[in-house]
């Protein structure tokens, strides 16, 4: 693996587990850029040597002097790495071949840390890629069904209600959810030309690594996405509310809180946001804001999405203690519109609530020490149920939905009658010309009893022949009008 990139990777991963890795990655870049200008100076100062040799380079990972060819190069461990005093006695060995040409692979096996900690960060390292490989494929199969049921909804004017309203803005609020994290792994991920797999690091990819971590369109993907997030967990509140309100509330004006609801799915979110991009700012401007230094101001973005899942949570409760009160009195049909809809919605409370709910109370600091376990297990549990979840949402609420299949049904039937009619409506007109550019035209059945006028001499004065010219003449003109 990429030595520095293997630096650098492990030192981003270790903010999950609470390590001061802000402060690490500028004092590893800072050291990487000293001893990268050390090597330069050593290089200008030294004599060249003459004749066929493996020149004198700066590989990313170590400085190494001029080599005569078929021999085994052999420097210190590179002292900017942080495990440096551990390895410090370690060399790492570089091959210049027969050509003067120094191999691509080098061999800095003395110059890995034995350290375990260490052994358990890159393990923890593979299993994040692991994981981002799973919510990756979770969240681009959501996007696309999320857009397909949205547009459904958007299409079909009969399905425009107050459910539905608040389902397209549910929609529309994992699309953001999913676009957005989407779109900040992708600014932070690697060039196209960057190969983890090779043992060289070339400058640009590095230079790459610190520009993008800071750059301000990262920042911005990272507010977009604790937005987008809030939003998502607030509209799923809404969708408990509209359905607790249906079950108690006897009389509902729905035109007069739709308005509500939309300050609560979108509006609600910025007022946690806001102060957490200015605490972000004035304390803790580091690198792309992914991680937490200060464990106090993740609170501002946590708090709020915590007591969303909660209330979901205790709506679902209620829900449950109704509905089993209702079914123990025989007073709950499938013909009632308020229980049917309850029974197409009451499908996700569960899917979104518990499993958050679960792990509500496993936080980051309590897993910083020792649990590594529980902390992967929190992280896969949460990462897969919400990277599918849009997927789920859109198989529920518009794919498996009745009235929706109905509506679709209609269209394709009244589509497939146009097509039909205008077939139809083709093949007549056809037949039609058809007939009046054949009308002054001789049935072809009446040809053999007319007489050949060019290959007789004869008068047509018989009753039947003059009869057959009649008849034929009339045909004639009846096919004609």
């Amino acid at each position: 693996m990429s030595q520095v990139f293997l630096i650098l990777t492990l030192l981003s991963f270790s903010s999950c587990i609470q390590m001061s890795s802000a402060a690490s990655l500028k004092t590893l870049m800072a050291r990487w850029m000293m001893y990268r200008d050390e090597c330069f100076r050593n290089i200008s100062r030294e004599p060249q040597m003459t004749g066929l040799v493996c020149n004198r380079t700066f590989d990313k990972y170590a400085c190494w002097p001029d080599a005569l060819p078929n021999t085994t190069v052999s420097v210190a461990c590179p002292w900017y790495l942080p495990w440096h005093k551990e390895v410090r006695h370690g060399f790492v060995y570089l091959e210049c071949d027969a050509d003067g040409q120094y191999s691509k692979q080098k061999n800095a096996s003395e110059c890995v840390s034995r350290d375990p900690a260490q052994i358990n960060m890159q393990h923890y390292g593979r299993v994040l890629s692991q994981f981002r490989t799973m919510y990756t494929i979770g969240y681009s199969l959501s996007l696309g069904a999320l857009v397909l049921a949205l547009g459904i909804l958007v299409t079909f004017r009969k399905l425009h209600c107050m459910r539905n309203n608040i389902h397209m803005n549910l929609f529309a609020s994992f699309i953001l959810r999913a676009s957005s994290i989407l779109i900040k792994d992708a600014m932070l991920e690697r060039p196209d030309d960057f190969h983890v797999g090779q043992d060289i690091t070339t400058e640009l990819e590095v230079e790459w690594l610190v520009k993008n971590e800071t750059a301000v369109g990262c920042r911005v993907a990272m507010v977009m996405m604790q937005y987008s997030i809030l939003a998502n967990n607030y509209w799923l509140l809404v969708e408990g509310i509209y359905l607790h309100s249906l079950l108690v509330v006897t009389v509902l004006t729905e035109r007069n809180y739709f308005g509500i609801y939309q300050c609560i799915g979108w509006g609600a979110p910025l007022i946690f946001v806001l102060p957490w991009v200015i605490v972000k700012y004035l304390y803790e401007n580091e690198e792309c804001w992914v991680q937490n230094i200060n464990m106090e101001y993740w609170w501002i973005i946590r708090s709020p999405i915590l007591l969303a899942v909660l209330i979901n949570f205790f709506i679902f409760i209620h829900i449950i203690k109704i509905l089993v009160s209702k079914l123990r009195a025989h007073q709950m049909g499938y013909s009632d519109y308020k229980f049917r809809l309850a029974k197409s919605t009451l499908t996700l409370i569960p899917l979104l609530g518990i499993h958050s709910v679960l792990f509500s109370f496993v936080t980051d600091e309590s897993t910083s020490h020792g649990a590594l376990s529980l902390r992967l297990t929190k992280l896969f549990i949460d990462l897969f149920f919400n990277s599918f979840q849009g997927l789920l949402v859109a198989i529920l609420y518009c794919f498996v939905n009745k009235e929706v299949q109905s509506e679709i049904l209609k269209k394709w039937r009244r589509w497939k009658l146009g097509r039909d009619i205008e077939e139809e409506y083709r093949h007549t007109y056809s037949q039609s010309l058809q007939m009046k550019s054949g009308s002054i035209m001789v049935p072809p059945s009446n040809l053999s009893r007319l007489p050949d006028i060019a290959t007789t001499t004869s008068r047509l004065g018989s009753p039947e022949e003059k009869q057959m010219l009649v008849s034929n003449s009339q045909n004639g003109h009846r096919l004609k009008y």
